[in-house]
């Protein structure tokens, strides 16, 4: 009898004690509730990057950054993103978001939107912080930020080698005046239909880069993958050399350029994206301002009313060498 009550007596002390020991010191009886107490690690697995609008200018830039999660739970987790121009290395745009407490083996994409200028390109920095700490780096590069378009992507349709990208007509020619019908073909390489769209026809001088007409041409909405040709109207002086300029705006933004050539003067000819050089040029006939006609044209190309052209100091020249070889003989002669 007395080993039965010690028995149970030392059942008792084993019992409390346990109880004790249970409410003095944490974590002796595990949390059924919870399902995995390992400690949460977050990763940065991959960064996508889009154009997710535009203005006249700036482009948001969608900065996607998919975070690998693994472990338990994660707080105080910070995706900062920022943009720095590949040619100055300034920090142009720095932006931040704050993430959810996230929990659980999974992915997680967070996304900020990076505005930055329509010029030149950037390397985009994603910065991952958790618990204060930097935990992954990850960097590209975006260029071509100027041609970024909203709703469809319009460009001058390129053909290639002897087919420029921009062409002429003569419709007409009027004494000292020619008239041009200039033509260019545009794409829209997008998804979506393109709005908002004009072309500007600026005609040069070859030999001066003079302005001899300048024009713009509105362009109605261009279909995804569709090609539509603008065209303009365009007086010009005669015989002289000219170089075509279209420049294509979306959104009062240039996204676009391409250059042809036209060739009136019939003793020499040029060529888009050559080096021209100076033949003489007559600032007067691109003046657009009435006036009296210059001394040269009322004089009937400044020639005097005795003088025969190709005669003067030329023919003066040979007498002289002719008398000289006629003087010569006669001396030698008996």
């Amino acid at each position: 009898m007395d080993r039965e009550r010690l028995l149970a007596v030392g059942i008792g002390v084993v019992v409390v004690a346990s109880a004790l020991a249970a409410v003095a010191i944490p974590g002796v009886v595990a949390d059924t509730d919870r399902e995995d107490v390992r400690p949460g690690r977050v990763d940065v697995e991959e960064v996508t990057i889009a154009a997710d609008g535009t203005s006249s200018g700036t482009v948001d830039l969608s900065v996607t950054a998919y975070l690998d999660h693994r472990g338990g739970d994660s707080e105080n987790v910070t995706v900062d993103v920022r943009a720095v121009g590949l040619d100055s290395g300034l920090v142009e745009t720095t932006r931040s978001v704050d993430v959810d407490t996230i929990s659980g083996d999974r992915e997680v994409p967070v996304t900020v939107d990076v505005p930055v200028a329509r010029d030149g390109g950037y390397r985009v920095e994603t910065v991952l912080y958790a618990d204060d700490q930097r935990v992954a780096t990850v960097a590209k590069s975006v260029r071509g930020v100027g041609s970024v378009q909203a709703g469809g992507h319009v460009t001058f349709h390129r053909f290639g080698a002897g087919f420029p990208a921009v062409q002429y007509s003569v419709r007409d020619v009027d004494g000292n005046t020619t008239t041009l019908d200039v033509s260019t073909y545009l794409t829209n390489r997008g998804a979506e239909p393109s709005s908002d769209v004009s072309v500007a026809l600026v005609v040069r001088q070859a030999d001066s880069n003079v302005i001899a007409a300048r024009t713009t041409v509105p362009v109605d909405d261009v279909d995804p993958g569709a090609t539509v040709t603008p065209q303009a109207t365009v007086d010009v002086p005669s015989e002289y050399n000219y170089y075509l300029d279209a420049i294509l705006r979306k959104d009062g933004v240039v996204v676009d350029t391409a250059r042809g050539a036209a060739n009136l003067d019939p003793q020499e000819r040029i060529e888009a994206n050559t080096t021209v050089r100076d033949t003489g040029l007559r600032v007067e006939d691109f003046e657009t301002t009435g006036g009296e006609q210059s001394e040269i044209d009322a004089d009937g190309g400044g020639a005097s009313g005795g003088d025969v052209p190709g005669f003067g100091p030329v023919v003066a020249l040979l007498a002289v060498a002719a008398a000289t070889i006629l003087t010569a003989a006669r001396r030698r002669s008996p």
